[in-house]
């Protein structure tokens, strides 16, 4: 089949150049984070054959699809279908788990329906996400959610000096109104003055008849009890479906608990009596998924061959990739990006469609070295069923496998964008390219560590896969928290340490806000001190400078361009003819800064603005984007453009900035080319040298080389890790047969020998 081909790719940074891609092939593209390969992988291919395939619909069909704008280029030709998989984490609620997802729960459902004992029925009286099946007292969440009274109300204080503590009902909200005006109750009386009846109609009221206005009523109303208006508007829904400003606003009033009734089987008593092998359908989706496939392995019975068979080519697939440790009951939204992408991963290899074009974003992601063949083999396979495979990777391990390689770069932002090798794995270490040169690079481990006397103590703990493990964490150091994925790292470190350790600071891998009206000045804080700047030498507000605030166009209001809605055909895009896309009124442009307007800075790359400003606070903050490599970007350069890897170190520096003693950082090497890597380490040992303590979660080799003290776990994931297998130097670990991580840090260090 023809090569797909691309002429004059330009989107975002790419420089305008013409690519053949081989199809039917392994393609993985590299280059150092921010030098165009997502501009060319997902915004280009995947964008294109997306929005191509949708326009072969009806008009109907496509306003009720995903949305994806025109790219810039100039052809493209020999496309297909695409199959995007990428990091992102579900966006399921709390009624979506592995189980569902994958469908596997609908065949266990299906098999008791057929041949658990008693017999009860189809298949779904056995769902919590159906009413035959599911819980009555928790709905089918497995959880109940109780308000507490005491964080809902102040005792001392009456309804209108704020008495009611739920933020939508403070004084002056359209519920605060409706209460006050409905004259049922005392509003200039304390609560704790309030007689029992009183109390008991203010909270728990189902409807108490009133007259709203003048003693004509000309709007009558019932009174719904604060208690049962909260739980009805609430808690009565997922709370996961909320908007997270609003679950943290809802946690501070709820306390939550395992339902009594189902004690969090989610289904109800009917369906949970009925068993095969003395064995209820909630006790196998606790089970690991490995040990879920052995029991399913003993079940013979010819009449129901055909579900046990997809069950179990179902999870042969997920063990198979490595996320063996997870169970059925284990919710979405709770997988990391690594994870969520693998258990999608695997749900399209039960696929036979082929000559299809998949797409994947840094497979290898959350996986430790030992694991990352596990994505290789399905790859491969993925290719050898007919299909094309286009792999964005920094790994070395994955790259290696690749039929054809492409190397964007040379370097990131206005330094990249093209095409710099084109080849196999052989020739690109041959290659003088930044990928080639940390591909042939000698890896040595650190000899001069550091030491401490001072600990962070962790003792018996027991939280999810833990066996009641105790460890001290040195202060003072780099410590490097490592082991095979669902080992037990994050638990120890995210659960363990931070319930004791709440005020250390926390980069995780939790995405940045991906706004268009956000960007790395206003993100990292850093463009409230450049507007005071342009305030003080203008004599004017601040506020003027802000396009979120007075000094916004008032035609696009701040967005640069006008988006005309074609009701049933997409949305146009285009640039504001009153501002001319710099997103302020004219006005503001008379005001300057050392001869410069606002405008004028946000178009500065971040390295300009740094000599540009004298500012200590405005140089500080723009140094620390400069430390994590990010000197190129633009001050003004909308957060939805930037790539994962850029994205994640913009949360970096804007950690940085804050004060504090602990360090956790999770997998800060994710999205990162080697050669970007040795900034984060230069940043960990800094903030070491500064007389900080920093604990990293990790699995990149570099990284794990560096460390100053290193804790182990495992040995495998799910039930068979939670333990402590090693503790100690760099040095010593890759003496330790039993470490997984000793074994591959040897190999690491010692290039492969």
């Amino acid at each position: 089949m023809k090569n797909i081909r691309i002429k004059g790719a330009r989107q975002n940074n790419l420089k305008n150049f013409d690519l053949e891609i081989p199809r039917n092939k392994i393609v993985v593209f590299t280059g150092v984070s921010g030098s165009g390969k997502s501009s060319l992988v997902f915004e280009t291919i995947n964008s294109e054959a997306q929005r191509q395939l949708y326009d072969t619909f009806s008009t109907f069909a496509r306003s009720r699809m995903p949305k994806y704008e025109q790219a810039d280029y100039d052809l493209i030709e020999n496309l297909s279908p695409a199959i995007l998989i990428e990091q992102k984490r579900f966006a399921g609620n709390s009624r979506s788990t592995v189980g569902t997802t994958t469908e596997i729960f609908t065949y266990l459902r299906l098999l008791f329906s057929r041949i658990g004992q008693p017999f009860i029925g189809a298949s779904n009286h056995f769902s919590f996400n159906s009413p035959e099946g599911m819980c009555t007292e928790c709905s089918g969440t497995g959880r109940v959610n109780k308000i507490d009274i005491d964080s809902l109300i102040d005792w001392n204080k009456s309804i209108n000096d704020g008495g009611i503590l739920f933020s939508d009902f403070k004084v002056g909200s359209i519920y605060w109104k409706q209460i006050v005006l409905s004259n049922l109750f005392d509003c200039d009386k304390q609560f704790k003055h309030y007689s029992e009846q009183e109390i008991n109609d203010f909270l728990y009221a189902k409807a108490i008849r009133y007259n709203m206005g003048d003693e004509n009523g000309f709007m009558n109303g019932n009174y719904e009890g604060l208690y049962n208006k909260i739980n009805r508007l609430y808690l009565n829904k997922d709370i996961a479906t909320l908007s997270k400003k609003k679950q943290e606003v809802i946690s501070k009033y709820i306390s939550g608990k395992t339902c009594d009734v189902c004690n969090g089987a989610r289904i109800n008593q009917e369906a949970l009596s009925v068993k095969i092998n003395n064995t209820n359908i909630h006790e196998l989706s606790q089970l690991q998924l490995t040990e879920l496939y052995d029991f399913i392995s003993q079940i013979k019975d010819p009449t129901i061959d055909t579900i046990v068979s997809q069950i179990k080519q179902r999870l042969e697939y997920l063990i198979n990739i490595g996320v063996g440790y997870l169970n059925l009951a284990r919710e979405t939204g709770t997988l990391s990006g690594g994870e969520a992408q693998r258990v999608k991963l695997a749900k399209q290899l039960g696929c036979s469609l082929t000559e299809m074009l998949y797409i994947l974003d840094e497979p290898s992601v959350g996986l430790h070295p030992r694991d990352v063949h596990l994505v290789n083999e399905h790859l491969k396979e993925l290719r050898d069923g007919g299909n094309s495979v286009l792999v964005v990777e920094h790994d070395p391990d994955v790259i290696k496998i690749a039929d054809h390689i492409i190397d964007i770069g040379p370097h990131a932002g206005v330094k990249g964008g093209q095409v710099v090798f084109e080849g196999t794995y052989a020739d690109l270490q041959m290659a003088d390219t930044l990928t080639a040169k940390h591909l042939s690079s000698k890896n040595k481990l650190k000899q001069d560590v550091r030491t401490s006397n001072q600990y962070c103590s962790i003792e018996n703990a027991t939280t999810n896969n833990l066996k009641d493990v105790s460890v001290d964490i040195p202060l003072n150091t780099l410590t490097c928290i490592t082991g095979v994925a669902g080992s037990g790292k994050s638990t120890l470190i995210h659960k363990e340490f931070l319930e004791n350790h709440q005020d250390a600071i926390v980069i995780d891998q939790n995405p940045v806000g991906q706004s268009e009206r956000s960007n790395p000045a206003t993100y990292t804080g850093v463009f409230d001190y450049i507007r005071k700047a342009f305030a003080k030498a203008n004599k004017v507000s601040a506020a003027l400078f802000s396009f979120n605030s007075t000094g916004a166009c008032d035609n696009c209001k701040g967005l640069g361009y006008i988006t005309i809605d074609m009701a049933f055909l997409d949305s146009v895009k285009s640039t504001c003819e009153e501002c001319e896309g710099k997103r302020f009124k004219s006005d503001v442009l008379a005001y300057k800064y050392n001869g410069k307007t606002i405008v004028d800075v946000l178009e500065m790359t971040i390295n300009q603005a740094k000599a540009f400003f004298t500012d200590t606070e405005i140089k500080d903050r723009l140094q620390m984007l400069v430390e994590v490599g990010l000197g190129y970007l633009k001050l003004g350069q909308p957060l939805s453009t930037l790539s994962g890897g850029e994205c994640q170190r913009i949360k970096l520096a804007s950690e940085l900035q804050k004060k504090g003693n602990i360090y956790i950082l999770d997998e800060p090497t994710t999205g990162l080319h080697m050669s970007d890597i040795n900034k984060i380490k230069e940043i960990m040992n800094r903030l070491v040298d500064n007389g900080n303590s920093v604990i990293v979660i990790e699995h990149n080799l570099d990284v794990i080389s560096d460390a100053d003290w290193i804790i182990d776990m495992g040995p495998e994931g799910g039930i068979a890790g939670g333990k402590i297998v090693f503790e100690g130097t760099p040095n010593d670990i890759i003496k330790r047969t039993d470490s997984f991580t000793g074994q591959y840090l040897y190999q690491y260090t010692n290039n492969g020998n």
